[in-house]
């Protein structure tokens, strides 16, 4: 589907979820940097992403991502998802 519609956000999305779920972390990181170049995501791709460059050992990318998340998160009004990424920063990523 990608092949035809290169640029179809909802399929870069969907396959980066199902790259996800079997732990094919670079290349979730790969789909979603892509997607999010192209599409105004509410927020939700600031996880999934997040959480692959942790699983990648990018620590600080996933510290950086999760700010963003935050921010955009809270401009779409998504204050729970937002709370979600503070969560995950405070008690994943503590120093």
């Amino acid at each position: 589907m990608l092949d035809a519609e290169p640029a179809n956000t909802m399929v870069m999305f969907g396959l980066a979820k199902e790259y996800e779920k079997i732990g094919q972390h670079d290349k979730v990181i790969a789909m979603l940097e892509e997607y999010l170049s192209l599409a105004d995501d509410e927020g939700n791709a600031y996880g999934t992403l997040a959480n692959a460059y942790l699983m990648t050992g990018d620590r600080e990318k996933a510290i950086e991502t999760y700010r963003k998340g935050i921010d955009v998160s809270m401009a779409h009004g998504h204050p729970s998802m937002a709370h979600e990424y503070r969560l995950a920063l405070d008690l994943d990523l503590a120093d």
